[in-house]
């Protein structure tokens, strides 16, 4: 029943947040009773040596009972499922993941296994599946963008398929979540620059879409204001120690306002362009998110207004009249990928054209555009956005983000 008013809003996850955080794991393992965690990572974050940070915090309090350091940039299916066989045969009781969104997605995918003794992962995909709660997690982010480690979603990948599926569960929120600056300090300035535009699509999509609520708005309006203060500013200087904690900080806040208002259109596509071109996640985003705003204007350009205040501070939203502050925080979105494109040495695109792989080929063909269109269709995150997008909507967004070009004026 849709009553005028009502939300729902869970943030039950413990976070411990500083330039020490770390040190706490120790303790924060005692108080959910375990002994023999399976630590979940990858192989950037162990050549990174951040893995030998968590150690040596966890120090000889804490017997290990596996590593696990092969997950993949985009999380599988089949990888989940063995690393659950790993977890039950070395006898661990409980994960710390220590990573970005595929290992934390990962981590989740093998509490649920573990915890309900399952063959199959897929056995709980969808929405509220999980009906008990999991193992003890601890979740450690390696980026400042996903804000996995306070969210309650997990996105795996099979790739036989060909598809993303979604599980959704406030059993999947991790018991803990350690926010330390030193994990992300190694990040290179062009993946601070796009998980950081992440954590800001998470903010600004939860404060403008349907599911919003006070205290979503809340917490999407803090992130804000920390990633315009400090973004740009980390990724000139990536030892800037104070930008980064208020950077991690900023995406925790964000994925706790996303995980309980949801997202819409610029995650919608996103996911598409991820899932058929294998571009990363915090790029799409940032590529985007001012055509979802654009798309939207008609609809919720007063909330976009609003986020003026946030993005600019109380003086730049006072003296710019009131009509212009949709258009003021589009600009600003826009000016912030030009200007972290400069801090990147051109490697912070701002358009799809502009993604290269190593070789330096477009990972987005136009030619891919209409695939891309119609993965859309199918994505869940479509049912919060303000405005309906059929196919031929899907195509337009996705035509114009590819070189710069505007969006049509009659669009919707």
């Amino acid at each position: 029943m849709d009553v005028p008013g009502y939300y729902e809003f869970c943030s039950r996850v413990r976070i411990i947040s500083g330039h020490n955080a770390l040190e706490k794991i120790p303790e924060a393992l005692t108080r959910l009773t375990a002994v023999k965690p399976m630590i979940v990572t990858d192989k950037g974050v162990v050549g990174a040596g951040l893995i030998d940070a968590v150690l040596g915090a966890i120090g000889n309090s804490v017997s290990v009972g596996a590593l696990a350091e092969d997950v993949p940039p985009d999380s599988d299916l089949r990888v989940v499922n063995n690393l659950a066989k790993t977890y039950l045969e070395r006898g661990c009781d409980s994960i710390i993941a220590v990573g970005g969104g595929s290992v934390m997605d990962t981590a989740k995918g093998i509490n649920i296994v573990v915890s309900e003794r399952a063959c199959d992962l897929m056995e709980f995909s969808g929405a509220n599946s999980l009906k008990r709660p999991l193992r003890p997690l601890i979740a450690i982010p390696t980026t400042a963008g996903t804000g996995s480690e306070v969210t309650a979603v997990a996105v795996i990948k099979d790739h036989d398929k060909h598809l993303k599926m979604l599980f959704v569960s406030n059993f999947l929120l991790p018991d803990v979540s350690v926010v330390d600056s030193r994990m992300t300090s190694t990040l290179p300035p062009a993946v601070t620059a796009a998980t950081g535009m992440d954590a800001l699509s998470h903010a600004v999509e939860a404060y403008t879409c349907l599911a919003k609520n006070p205290l979503s708005d809340a917490h999407a309006m803090a992130a804000i204001r920390l990633i315009s203060d400090n973004l740009l500013k980390v990724t000139r200087n990536p030892g800037e120690m104070d930008g980064r904690l208020s950077m991690a900080n900023a995406a925790t806040l964000a994925g706790i306002a996303f995980g309980n208002s949801m997202v819409g259109m610029v995650h919608t596509i996103g996911h598409s362009v991820g899932s058929i071109c294998g571009v990363p996640h915090g790029v799409c985003m940032a590529i985007l998110l001012p055509y979802g705003l654009l798309y939207n204007r008609h609809k919720n350009g007063h909330l976009t207004a609003e986020l003026l205040f946030s993005l600019a501070g109380p003086d730049v939203y006072a003296n710019t009249p009131r009509e212009r502050r949709t258009d003021e925080v589009i600009e600003r979105i826009r000016k912030m990928n030009h200007d972290l494109r400069d801090a990147t040495n051109g490697r912070h695109p701002r358009f799809f054209k502009e993604v290269l792989d190593r070789e330096g080929r477009q990972m987005v063909p136009k030619e891919k555009l209409q695939g891309i269109a119609k993965t859309a269709l199918s994505d869940g995150s479509i049912f919060y956005n303000p405005e309906d997008l059929d196919y031929g909507d899907f195509l337009t967004v996705l035509e114009a983000a590819w070189d710069g070009e505007p969006l049509p004026g009659n669009l919707k």
